[in-house]
C-alpha cells in the first residue's frame, strides 16, 4: 500500500503529492493533512502542539487515534511507523514534513533507517521535500533512476561502508572504503540512471535540485 506519513514540518516546503492509498499524520501533521484537503485514515502522536479546538478537529476526522503520553521513549514518528509497518508490512512509506526544521528532529528522522526494527523495511522508506528525495539502501548493487528535476546526486554513508563503487555518475569511485559516516555529495547524473554498489553498510541515497 502507498502510504503517506506527514510529519509537522512547515508544508511550504512539501513535495509535489502523488495519488496515496494511506494518509498517517503524525502529531501536527495529522492538522496539516486536513488543512490540505487530504484524508487522514491514522493520527498518532502525543498532540501537544495543536490546541483544543485543532485537537478535536483532528480527532473528529481521522480514522483511527494513536495517542501517545507526552513524555515516552519513541518519537512520534518512530511510533507512527511502528503502526505502519505492524498493519501492512508490505507499505511503501513516503515521509514528509520530516526536513527543514528542527535539526534535532531532522536527524531523528534521517536516523529511521538505521533502528534494527524498521531495517526489514529499509528498502520501502522515502523521505522527501520540495528539494529533496532520499531512500536507503542495504549491501548490494543497485541502478537508480533519475527523478523529475533531480539534477544532483548524494551517497550519504550513515555508517562505515565497504567496497563503495559508483559507475555512470559524473564523479566515479572503485571499492572505496569508507571508515566513518560520509557524504560523497554534489554528484550527478550523465544520464537519465546511476549506477553504485558496496559490500557492507546502510546509505542514503539524495537526489537534489537547487
Amino acid at each position: 500500500m502507498k502510504t503517506l506519513v506527514v510529519a509537522g514540518g512547515n508544508p511550504a516546503d512539501w513535495p509535489l503529492l502523488a495519488d496515496f492509498e494511506y494518509y498517517v499524520g503524525i502529531d501536527r501533521g495529522a492538522w496539516y493533512l486536513l488543512e490540505q484537503g487530504l484524508p487522514l485514515d491514522l493520527a498518532v502522536g502525543d498532540f501537544d502542539s495543536l490546541n483544543e479546538a485543532e485537537r478535536k478537529r483532528v480527532f473528529d476526522a481521522a480514522g483511527e487515534v494513536q495517542r501517545s503520553h507526552p513524555e515516552k521513549d519513541d518519537t512520534d514518528t518512530q511510533l507512527g511507523f511502528s503502526a505502519v509497518f505492524t498493519e501492512d508490512p508490505l507499505a511503501q512509506v513516503t515521509l514528509i514534513g520530516a526536513t527543514g526544521g528542527r535539526l534535532d528532529h531532522f536527524l531523528a528522522n534521517l536516523w529511521l533507517g538505521l533502528e534494527p526494527r524498521f531495517q526489514p523495511f529499509l528498502r520501502q522508506i522515502r523521505l522527501a521535500d520540495r528539494q529533496n528525495s532520499l531512500t536507503y539502501y542495504g549491501p548490494g548493487s543497485y541502478e537508480i533512476q533519475q527523478e523529475p528535476g533531480m539534477k544532483y546526486l548524494a551517497y550519504c554513508c550513515l555508517t562505515p561502508v565497504r567496497d563503495l563503487t559508483l559507475t555512470k555518475s559524473k564523479y566515479l569511485l572503485e571499492r572505496q572504503q569508507v571508515l566513518v559516516p560520509t557524504s560523497y555529495a554534489s554528484n550527478e547524473f550523465v544520464t537519465d540512471t546511476a549506477g553504485f554498489s558496496f559490500s557492507e553498510g546502510v546509505i542514503a541515497v539524495v537526489q537534489s535540485r537547487d
